[in-house]
């Protein structure tokens, strides 16, 4: 009977960990056992989606340096553009996390079909808007480019925005499925969105050779399946909502109203941010095709580098958004600070485990030798520049914007952007001789701007006596 005792009394650390855990992640509204389940599926939806892009440059790299350079800069705009759907998005995800912390379960379906309205809308004018002038916006981005590059530019950028409306439903219903912690439903959308998206690439890339055509039929396929898959859990399946369609079709002033009050600032500075990225590619299409597959390269790498930092970005505009709801400041605060150790500390473990197999990852592009060396300069310090300040760069306003403070970090970003991101590039990669480097070097000066701006934002009080819900 003792031995039996035994063996059910939990270990030492079992009991250390709870009570870390219950101290720094858990109070009134949420515990750590529940904001675990949030940022798992997360988590593994960003690993997955990093993954899936790392793979896709992989495949388009078998069709030349022409369509990666293409693919990179289109892909660019794209996620100028997407960006824009994910902002309204999360407004709609912000409103639908308050009416859950708040206990009203009435107004979150409404909540979720006005999210979905109000980005489809947007995706489908932008998409015409688009097609319409993609010469000129090519012309624009690719006026340094050889014609190979263009030619595969214009196949990628029609495809694209073909695909906007799909993408739009998808992140809409995502971020609402977000904003009330399902975040398992939310992955399994995302998971069947990608999978599909890598066997069609598989397919029309790998075995039929269509190049760029054949990536920009499979992004159409996965994206559509997606958001049909997305409306269907939405209407059969789903009891938490409670979701109706005539929801959608029926204008709710107020409620657009809310999801425009945070959505549309954070759009602004999306399209202001990804802008500044845009102008800062066509300052690298000057520099020369390797230029540009470095950028690539570089930019695939570095984003596995940051999967578990996205998820937790992704997660604390849900925890935040509920307390705030509640009006539980105090384990919002507390949250705040523990996921940016958090977030800190993931970057020193993915930089331990990943920059001892660099050769290996870099392989899989099949860049050129000269080039090598350059990739791996970039990304060692892009990563050591990550652990001071992009937890407090881009988590703290995540944090900031689920209180309603979307206004403030919006101008801020926007600021920081092309005042350091923008002019400093440019003086560093194409005034003075750094090259890619320099616009590398900008951005993580960028980030320590954006840091302290937002740090200092969030010790104070303005943040949350922002109205966002009745």
């Amino acid at each position: 009977m003792f031995r039996r005792r035994e063996q059910l009394t939990p270990p030492a650390w079992q009991y250390k960990a709870d009570g870390f855990l219950t101290r720094h992640f858990s109070g009134e509204t949420l515990d750590y056992r529940q904001i675990i389940q949030i940022i798992l599926p997360i988590l593994v939806d960003q690993a997955f989606l990093v993954c899936m892009n790392v793979v896709n440059t992989v495949m388009i790299s078998s069709s030349g340096m022409a369509a990666v350079g293409a693919v990179n800069i289109v892909d660019t705009l794209n996620l100028f553009l997407v960006s824009i759907f994910i902002a309204v998005a999360t407004g709609g995800s912000v409103v639908v996390a308050q009416y859950k912390g708040r206990g009203n379960e009435e107004m979150v379906p409404k909540a979720v079909a006005g999210s979905i309205t109000v980005v489809l809308l947007l995706a489908a004018g932008i998409s015409v808007l688009l097609m319409c002038f993609h010469g000129p916006v090519l012309g624009f981005l690719f006026r340094d480019a050889q014609a190979d590059v263009i030619y595969n530019a214009r196949i990628y950028l029609i495809g694209s925005c073909l695909s906007y409306s799909g993408i739009a439903i998808m992140e809409a219903v995502c971020g609402s499925l977000r904003g009330i912690g399902e975040t398992k439903s939310s992955l399994m959308l995302s998971l069947i969105m990608n999978l599909t998206y890598i066997l069609c690439n598989v397919i029309l890339i790998k075995l039929l050779h269509m190049g760029v055509m054949g990536m920009a039929i499979s992004v159409n396929i996965a994206r559509y399946f997606a958001a049909l898959c997305a409306m269907l859990f939405l209407i059969r399946r789903n009891q938490t909502l409670n979701f109706k369609v005539h929801d959608m079709i029926h204008f709710d002033g107020a409620m657009l109203k809310r999801t425009l009050n945070i959505g549309l600032p954070f759009a602004s500075e999306q399209m202001f941010f990804n802008g500044g990225k845009i102008l800062t590619q066509t300052f690298i299409v000057s520099l020369g095709t390797l230029a540009m597959a470095t950028n690539a390269i570089c930019s695939s790498i570095a984003a596995l580098f940051m999967i578990p930092a996205n998820a937790l970005a992704l997660s604390v505009v849900t925890v935040v958004g509920q307390c705030i709801g509640r009006k539980d400041l105090t384990q919002a605060k507390k949250l705040v600070r523990s996921f940016q150790i958090l977030t800190s500390a993931a970057f020193v473990v993915m930089a331990i485990f990943m920059l001892p197999f660099f050769q290996g990852l870099v392989s899989l592009f099949h860049p050129p030798k000269e080039i090598v060396p350059h990739i791996y300069l970039i990304l060692l310090i892009n990563s050591i520049a990550q652990i001071p300040f992009w937890s407090g760069s881009f988590l703290v306003p995540a944090a900031l914007r689920a209180g309603g403070d979307s206004k403030y970090t919006s101008v801020m970003s926007m600021l920081s952007m092309w005042l350091f991101r923008v002019v400093l590039g440019y003086t560093l990669g194409i005034v003075l001789p750094f090259g890619i480097l320099g616009f590398w070097i900008a951005m993580d000066c960028e980030w320590g701007v954006r840091c302290i701006i937002f740090v200092l934002r969030f010790r104070g009080h303005k943040w949350y006596k922002h109205k966002v819900i009745d």
